[in-house]
């Protein structure tokens, strides 16, 4: 067999070596030699700039296209980095023959060539995302379990199969540290993920985790087909490096092999994805799995003023897991960000809209801005005020607050009470009681419909001219859905959050599961804006408007791209924007407090944080509301997120700080309750 052709020679400098669109950071990481490398990409550094011209550097120097594996994240960041290795490099290397792309299509290739080694037919099958959901329910009825509303559904039982997979951990493992909920119906989940794994295996199946899982395999076990593969990859590049996980990390390792021509690109600051597996310690302790490798940091921004960058500098400062680095912009001055508490959440809310509105009449598009919070519940309050003033707005990858499912459906419950005759909202909460179809829906409310209407509710439920419609396999459901209904009628008028706080527990009492915890957080955000409505009427209004909005902008065919976008962090990460705000600081929501209870989870929290101001171009808003909604036993005080404590005072200050309101009531310090997951 023919040497290698080394990957990057010390000879006369190439018209790529020479390009002036580099800096000399990336310079530097370009033309890095053989062997492990590892390029810190600061935020906004100009990372893939760099690894396409590295990329490109290798082929020009003579090394095959189909000696060197791009792995990427996603299909659209892999296109964007072959179609730039196609323009520098395109007129001497046929780029067509690299492999480059996410690493489940990698996977994918090898194993078409390899899986008769793993058992597998050569043709075997690639299941999707829904595929594998109805295998596993097809798993799932296969155990013929008695109705249990705790046993996890088909896709929260996914959920943990991936985890497990892509952890390298058991599903035990992953159940107890991470599922608890399910741990009551344990047994019966581990044989379901054992089923489903063997119904895969009997079929020729594999989902996206197997890809990567046999694939991992194929290299453990057949050591002369690895030696085959790591003999062909003469250069291995991974891109956004921070987010790869266990199994992600283990598979680069075993491709590199002995000759250790490695080269990853990513930034510690911004690995903040461990909740859905992503291993932290593979970028931080690169320099100790490869010892000697060339660590490159890129510090030069493009992105942000040298005012947003000397606050992200400062928060990042705290972690001291990372490689210190500090970011220098190369952009003109801006605005010093602003720490700004309002009185309460609507304070805040209303602070939003004014400023947003304010940067429109300046002639800033709502495209340039956006708000960014910790979970998707916390922009509760802004929705409801942005559509009160017409402004257009985005969701990023999540459904607007009120309109999600659960949220219409504790609405119905509402509307139902309050007025009976809302013929819509009954259809809709018989349609979700297990058993009753469209058919039955309708024989119930004929029924009703006749009953005399001083009857009280809970009673027409239970009449026999009712009752008679009620299918055999709903009595159950339907027999708890009527006494919630009796509750929600009984002893008069009761406020808006007193009726969803009976809601709620009814939900609680029904159902455990991951998406089901999550919707129970929903409720109670929306409960807990209830509170501050004294009658029903007013606050379904209220709420009937966010929807009303919504519709009318699809029918009046708002421009996709002249709306304000609302957006987590985390599905922020990537992206920018000139004017950002960011909302909800306070103690127990950014940070949440389950990650104030370890140092690494409070430095991922950090790090979220950090992303969250990198995303700004050139002005930053810090918002955090200084108390809570008024009750009937006066405000809450709310603690400023230490993220925003922790930043330097006096001369050194990286932002200004308004003062805080005066709160207009008696005040006590909040006990924030459970954390919500992560919004994505």
């Amino acid at each position: 067999m023919a040497a290698p052709v080394p990957l990057i020679h010390a000879v006369t400098p190439s018209r790529l070596e020479l390009a002036a669109s580099l800096n000399d950071e990336q310079r530097a990481a370009v033309e890095a030699g053989e062997g492990p490398v590892l390029v810190i990409a600061g935020a906004g550094s100009g990372k893939t700039r760099t690894l396409t011209w590295r990329v490109a550097l290798m082929l020009e120097r003579g090394v095959p296209p189909e000696a060197l594996l791009l792995l990427t994240f996603t299909n659209k960041a892999a296109r964007e980095m072959i179609r730039r290795v196609e323009e520098l490099a395109g007129g001497f290397a046929d780029v067509g023959r690299m492999l480059g792309g996410t690493f489940h299509h990698a996977a994918h290739m090898l194993l078409r060539e390899h899986a008769g080694a793993l058992g597998f037919s050569t043709d075997f099958t690639v299941l999707d995302r829904e595929d594998s959901r109805d295998l596993m329910a097809t798993c799932l009825a296969e155990r013929k379990l008695k109705s249990d509303k705790r046993f996890p559904r088909p896709d929260a039982l996914l959920e943990l199969v991936s985890l497990a997979t892509n952890l390298q951990q058991p599903v035990s493992q992953v159940l107890v540290e991470r599922k608890p909920q399910m741990l009551p119906v344990a047994p019966e989940v581990f044989a379901t993920a054992r089923r489903f794994q063997q119904r895969k295996a009997q079929m020729h199946l594999m989902d996206y985790d197997d890809l990567l899982a046999h694939l991992k395999r194929l290299l453990e076990e057949h050591p002369v087909i690895r030696a085959d593969l790591t003999a062909r990859f003469q250069g291995v590049l991974v891109d956004e490096y921070q987010d790869t996980n266990r199994l992600q990390g283990d598979l680069v390792d075993l491709l590199v092999g002995e000759r250790r021509n490695l080269t990853v690109v990513g930034d510690d600051c911004q690995s903040i994805y461990s909740f859905r597996g992503a291993e932290f310690t593979n970028i931080i302790d690169f320099p100790q799995r490869y010892p000697g490798c060339g660590i490159y940091p890129l510090t030069r921004n493009y992105r942000s003023t040298p005012q947003v960058l000397r606050l992200a500098n400062a928060v990042i400062a705290r972690n001291t897991r990372q490689f210190p680095k500090a970011l220098v912009s190369d952009g003109a001055p801006g605005p010093v960000p602003q720490v700004v508490p309002t009185r309460d959440v609507k304070g805040q809310a209303a602070f939003v809209t004014e400023r947003v509105l304010a940067l429109r009449a300046q002639g800033q598009r709502l495209e340039s801005m956006a708000v960014l919070y910790r979970a998707h519940l916390h922009s509760l309050e802004l929705q409801l005020e942005l559509a009160r003033h017409g402004l257009p707005f985005r969701v990023r990858s999540g459904v607007r607050f009120f309109e999600q499912t659960h949220i219409k459906d504790a609405l119905a419950h509402l509307r139902w009470a309050h007025h009976r005759a809302d013929e819509l909202a009954f259809k809709r909460l018989a349609r979700r009681l297990p058993g009753v179809g469209a058919a039955s829906t309708e024989h119930l409310w004929t029924a009703l419909s006749s009953l005399p209407p001083e009857l009280p509710l809970g009673d027409a439920l239970l009449h026999p001219d009712v009752q008679a419609h009620v299918p055999r396999k709903a009595a159950g459901d339907f027999q708890r859905f009527q006494s919630l209904m009796a509750a929600l009628t009984r002893g008069g008028p009761r406020g808006p959050g007193a009726l969803l706080a009976d809601v709620l527990a009814a939900r609680e009492a029904q159902e455990e599961s991951d998406a089901a915890t999550r919707r129970t957080e929903d409720l109670r955000q929306l409960q807990e804006f209830a509170e501050r409505f004294e009658d029903v009427p007013r606050f379904l209004s209220d709420i009937a408007l966010v929807s009303e909005f919504s519709a009318q902008g699809a029918l009046a065919g708002e421009p996709p791209d002249d709306v304000l976008t609302l957006s987590t962090v985390h599905q922020a990460k990537g992206l920018e924007w000139a004017s950002v705000f960011v909302l909800g600081l306070v103690d127990g929501r950014f940070p949440m407090s389950q990650a104030t209870r370890s140092p690494e989870a409070e430095e991922e929290e950090r790090r979220l944080f950090y992303v969250a101001v990198t995303r700004a171009r050139e002005a930053l808003w810090l918002v955090y509301p200084h108390t809570s909604l008024p009750r009937e036993d006066g405000r809450l005080l709310l603690t400023p997120s230490r993220f925003l404590t922790e930043l330097p005072q006096g001369p050194d200050t990286v932002c200004d700080t308004l003062p805080p309101p005066e709160p207009d009531g008696p005040i006590r310090v909040r006990e924030l309750g459970p954390d919500p997951e992560p919004g994505f």
